[in-house]
């Protein structure tokens, strides 16, 4: 959501209509946006403002539409910015933004005024087309390399259409040249020869620069179509013809480079098979995966690529889950075991029970977020488009002055005076600053997306790499999050299976790990539990539920001082005395009397300390452990880990207000935990880091960042890949400026020919985007 987004104005026009609510906003932080709303309780429900907001959110999202569009054609990075700029230009618009290195326009408008048709053949009147989704392009073989390729071509022609003409303006330029020089060629034949360059060379550059010029776009292909044009006028035909066939080999060598890049996403969906082998009825039959339905079981042979999200019905196998969660070694998989499209069957066959559609996988999710992440640009990206607008025209100004000054004053006649503005058009073009920032962020994503790291976006790459504090939530992440129950206290008269029953029954409706460990623990004694209902979470310090209709606390000691009543000393003897011996506890309550304690235990996960100390060495120098156990329990395992900086019993709102004080003591801080517990500290911190993305939609949904797997050990490979992507960033700007600075100078001062000034302009933007696929090779040392 934006406050610019039309969507969210008009979300809050709809809710401040409503009597009660005083005001509707959005609010920001760390580049999230929330709807903050202030309201009179007196006149209106929290409960109804959240059904309107329901319901005006269905109606918006039926009437405007989202949606991500293939491109195919573009030639250049600032062509991004002209289609951009028609797209937004169009009634009922409300946000167009196109990715070049992605090939994708993200736009956002009114159903009822604007169509996909029209949106269509707005791209087309740009010289561009709309493709069809990723995955039916990369089918067909097609891309940006042939987008203007006549139709009526046989496909085998479309597929190479490109490098057919880089390869006859190369070649129609070498026969006019050498014909010329060394052969005593006439004038003529050799211009035309280098006419039939022109067309060859210029053809791409045509089909997309006439359309913008229509339009009044003023773009790097108009720039190098008028100083070819120029070059013709002022009889330098074979500069002309050299000058289009650089640019245009370029264009193709960038290309080229980019399509590496874009398979780094792309190659994503291609994990994903397209029949999946269903048991219905006894029998077996392959049916495409979005006929699977939930609850078909699917059958999956050994060395087969599982094709749903489900889990292990029948069979034990060995599954490779290196392609989601980036995890090297495979995951023995048994009964009730999960397993996620795209991963490996290795050992032998196993029938899974499908669990989710497969637009609604893992896999696709990822995919779906990859694609959102480009639409979010990086704050150097920012950077560079603002520094682009103010540089255009500064360029154009100065261009007018070289040109019409010189022969004014009788320096220089026009024609050299044009010739110079032709160099300086060519020379301040700033294609190179415009696509090394992009490049960079969709190469690092991609890379990060394949290796088990989802990265929700260049800012959230950028601030990753820019992290040198990390707060870490103990149990889950630091800790294995299993624990295990080692003390059984009973009081009052009350047996410890009586005790272990009514905790079990409570804890039964919960998730978190301490309640999973009291279950765990009464179903391996075979206790059967009485009917309990109406859980409560309280405050991160406890629950409060009914137990055949009496009512039952369970929790810290916290719980019950908050509840207005100390523990008896008895109680607090047995606490104190647990906790000297680093358990975790928890204090069970029964229809007024207190009927026993819980000691329990968790371990820290291995590998932890090396990972951590793996962090350190990529500068990350303040690790600090936030938990709400108490102090013996949290400095055991920061002991165990190698933490030194340590905050126990904390409230979730204490996590909160402690990533706040890092933040003014640090700077940019990470917060890593499971994407549950931790969502208000999360949301709080400059990155938020989520663990075992693949098996939790929250995660996925909350985080900036999610490691796919669940342990800690992609951690310092998504630290060190931002890092590595910052680096290259940087460098990319440094090329591109310098570039666009030599070329300014010189071409003021007459120090470079046209030829010259183009091949160091495509040089540049060809060696940024090299520069950017290096991180493709990046690997955790």
């Amino acid at each position: 959501m934006d406050a610019g987004d039309r969507c969210a104005q008009i979300l809050t026009d709809q809710l401040m209509a409503t009597r009660g609510v005083e005001n509707a906003h959005i609010t920001y932080q760390n580049d999230a946006a929330r709807l903050c709303l202030h309201f009179d309780p007196n006149l209106v429900s929290l409960r109804k403002i959240q059904r309107l907001a329901r319901q005006a959110g269905a109606k918006i999202t039926a009437r405007y539409r989202h949606e991500t569009l293939p491109v195919v054609g573009m030639n250049a990075a600032d062509a991004a910015t002209s289609l951009a700029n028609v797209l937004s230009e169009l009634e009922g618009m409300i946000h167009a933004q196109v990715n070049y290195p992605a090939e994708l326009a993200f736009v956002a408008y009114d159903s009822e005024a604007l169509g996909a048709a029209d949106i269509a053949k707005a791209v087309h009147s740009m010289g561009y087309r709309v493709g069809e989704t990723p995955d039916e392009e990369r089918e067909k073989h097609l891309g940006h390399e042939h987008g203007s390729a006549p139709s009526f071509l046989p496909h085998w022609l479309q597929e190479r259409w490109t490098y057919l003409l880089v390869g006859l303006a190369g070649l129609f330029l070498l026969i006019g040249w050498v014909g010329e020089t060394f052969l005593g060629m006439s004038s003529q034949l050799a211009i035309f020869f280098f006419v039939l360059s022109y067309l060859a060379g210029g053809y791409d550059i045509a089909t997309h620069a006439v359309p913008g010029l229509l339009k009044g776009k003023f773009d790097t292909d108009v720039l190098m179509l008028a100083a070819a044009i120029g070059a013709a006028v002022l009889g330098e035909w074979t500069e002309g013809a050299f000058l289009l066939f650089l640019f245009a080999l370029g264009h193709t060598g960038e290309h080229y480079a980019l399509g590496h890049a874009r398979n780094a996403v792309q190659a994503l969906g291609e994990l994903m098979p397209k029949v999946a082998q269903v048991k219905r009825q006894g029998e077996i039959r392959a049916l495409p995966v979005d006929k699977v339905r939930i609850g078909d079981v699917v059958v999956v042979r050994p060395g087969d690529r599982i094709s749903v999200d489900g889990t292990v019905l029948s069979g034990e196998s060995g599954v490779d889950q290196s392609p989601i969660t980036g995890e090297s070694r495979p995951v023995l998989k048994t009964e009730g075991d999960e397993v996620f499209a795209g991963s490996i069957n290795q050992d032998a066959a196993i029938e899974i029970e499908v669990t989710r559609l497969a637009k609604d996988n893992t896999l696709s999710r990822v995919m779906e977020m990859v694609a959102e992440a480009q639409s979010q640009q990086s704050p150097t990206q920012r950077y560079a488009e603002r520094f682009t607008s103010r540089l255009v025209p500064a360029i154009l100004i100065l261009d007018l002055v070289v040109i019409i000054a010189p022969p004014l004053l009788g320096i220089m006649p026009l024609s050299e005076s044009f010739y110079r503005g032709m160099l300086l058009l060519v020379a301040a073009s700033p294609c190179a600053l415009a696509l090394g920032t992009p490049a960079a962020v969709l190469t690092g994503i991609g890379h990060a997306a394949r290796n088990g790291v989802l990265i929700k976006g260049g800012v959230h790459l950028e601030n990753l790499g820019a992290t040198r504090a990390m707060a870490f939530d103990k149990t889950g992440t630091l800790t294995e999050g299993r624990f295990e129950i080692t003390d059984v206290i009973a009081l009052n008269g009350v047996s410890e299976t009586a005790l272990l029953q009514t905790a079990a029954a409570v804890e039964l409706q919960s998730n978190h790990p301490l309640a999973q460990a009291v279950v765990r623990h009464a179903q391996a004694l075979n206790l059967s539990l009485p009917g309990a209902n109406g859980l409560e979470n309280v405050s991160g310090r406890g629950v409060r539920s009914q137990v055949d209709g009496e009512p039952v606390l369970i929790g810290s000691r916290k719980l019950f001082e908050a509840e207005g009543g100390t523990p008896p000393d008895a109680v607090v003897r047995i606490v104190d005395d647990l906790e000297r011996k680093a358990r975790t506890t928890m204090i069970v309550w029964r229809a007024g009397q207190y009927i026993g304690v819980l000691g329990l235990a968790d371990t820290a996960r291995p590998g932890v300390r090396e990972i951590l100390q793996g962090l350190f060495s990529l500068g990350v120098k303040h690790l600090i452990m936030l938990t709400g156990d108490h102090e013996e329990v949290a400095q055991r395992i920061a002991r165990e880990v190698g933490i030194t900086d340590t905050r126990a019993e904390l409230m979730p709102e204490q996590k909160l207000a402690a990533i706040v004080a890092l933040q003014s003591e640090f700077g940019k801080v990470a917060m890593i935990g499971d994407g549950v517990n931790d969502a208000p500290a999360l949301a709080a911190a400059t990155v938020g880091i989520a663990m075992g993305g693949a098996g939790t939609a929250v995660a996925l949904e909350t985080a900036d960042v999610a490691l796919m797997a669940d342990d800690l050990g992609k951690l310092p490979f998504a630290v060190g890949l931002s890092q590595a992507s910052r680096r290259i960033i940087l460098q990319n700007l440094v090329i591109a400026l310098g570039i666009i600075v030599l070329l300014v100078l010189t071409s003021v001062l007459g120090m470079v020919q046209l030829t010259g000034a183009v091949f160091l302009h495509e040089g540049s933007t060809i060696l940024v985007v090299l520069n950017a696929l290096r991180l493709l090779r990046y690997r955790i040392a």
